[in-house]
């Protein structure tokens, strides 16, 4: 079996997604995109294809894994590892159709029969938390994940507390003692400012919070983690298995690696593997798209380690399409109780709709804001 063609689609609202076709005729299916640099992304799935993928064996997974990744002079970083991950997830999705068998049975079989979930419920601007919190926990969620703040002051004033403070005492007066919610501080807060800020939400018992750090700063971690009273959790912007390996030593109480950033399948559950030796769970990161929520399902059924599984069904930044409107089936993504069901179809599990996928292809045009202090100076987003 060769490789015989690759294609991208930017589709909306501001995903990427590539399609690897054989001369036997099977098709797979990947996302490989840095959310607001798709175009960057498509450009580097193209040189990645002309260089290694034409007319290759699309089961030699791990060779074609090495070549992609080690082919190079120059290595990693968000674009060449999200487009590995999207052709990574194409080609296990061709293995899984080739064989007739699910990717984690390919892996090693399930260790799990669900996976529970959580779903996003905003923060940045707070005034509807009760009602959003309220609405996932009628529709049969347990967990539900919040930013602790819109754009945030170097150092917190007493009204910044209060609001994140507020924030979490809303949520959990809504799940009450059995549910949980995760609080992102999205690399918006300084290190001083995390430390000054973390004691406040101990009493609210979160599952974890979110990148209280930025990740150019690893050497500050370990001092942080030791200095929080809540479970820290990191990964979304590391992107290989040398990449998280401080953040571990540092003693994180969760790893967040994404399936469409982190090397895709196959360095995910590399990443699992170590974090395992570290006695630390993962929940993968996933606000994107169907593809790469299939990816992350067939890694989390095969991964002892796992903890909770992020998805993006209604998330604020979905406007113009919505993760079901590409595929065919909708069932592998229906929620039970919080929890999604162990996909059985072979490969990713799902049947994208190529028709619609094809009639939404557009140019990337999504880009994450760009915010400002009150003195003008840049502020993280």
């Amino acid at each position: 079996m060769k490789i015989t063609r690759v294609e991208t689609f930017a589709v909306p609202p501001r995903w990427l997604l590539c399609r690897i076709e054989t001369d036997e005729g099977h098709v797979g299916w990947g996302e490989p995109v840095v959310e607001g640099r798709a175009a960057t992304v498509r450009t580097a799935v193209g040189e990645l294809t002309e260089q290694f993928l034409i007319g290759a064996d699309p089961l030699r997974i791990e060779d074609l894994w090495q070549q992609m990744t080690k082919g190079s002079f120059y290595r990693g970083g968000p674009v060449l590892s999200s487009a590995v991950a999207g052709l990574d997830q194409a080609l296990w999705d061709i293995a899984g159709k080739h064989y007739g068998a699910p990717v984690h049975q390919l892996l090693g079989g399930p260790v799990r029969e669900k996976v529970r979930a959580y779903s996003w419920v905003g923060g940045d601007e707070p005034a509807e938390l009760r009602d959003h919190v309220q609405q996932q926990v009628e529709a049969g969620f347990t967990a539900v994940k919040m930013n602790a703040s819109g754009r945030m002051n170097r150092l917190a004033t007493v009204r910044d507390i209060e609001g994140i403070v507020g924030r979490a005492e809303t949520a959990r007066d809504v799940l009450g003692p059995d549910g949980d919610f995760a609080v992102d501080f999205h690399g918006r807060f300084t290190a001083a400012n995390a430390r000054k800020v973390l004691p406040h939400l101990a009493p609210y018992n979160p599952l974890f919070v979110e990148e209280p750090l930025l990740p150019e700063y690893p050497h500050l971690l370990a001092g942080l983690v030791a200095a929080s009273p809540v479970p820290v959790a990191t990964g979304e912007r590391l992107y290989s298995r040398t990449d998280v390996l401080p953040a571990l030593q540092a003693g994180v109480a969760v790893l967040q690696p994404d399936l469409s950033h982190a090397g895709g399948i196959s360095e995910t559950r590399r990443i699992a593997a170590l974090a395992e030796t570290f006695d630390v769970p993962v929940a993968p990161h996933c606000p994107l798209g169907p593809v790469s929520l299939a990816a992350s399902l067939q890694v989390a059924f095969c991964t002892p380690n796992f903890l909770i599984q992020e998805q993006s069904i209604g998330i604020h930044y979905n406007t113009g399409a919505e993760v079901l409107d590409y595929v065919v089936d909708k069932e592998p993504f229906r929620f039970h109780d919080g929890h999604l069901a162990r996909p059985t179809a072979p490969g990713l599990g799902i049947t994208v709709d190529e028709r619609a996928v094809r009639a939404a292809e557009e140019y990337d045009a999504w880009r994450n804001p760009a915010w400002r202090h009150p003195d003008g100076s840049f502020a993280e987003w």
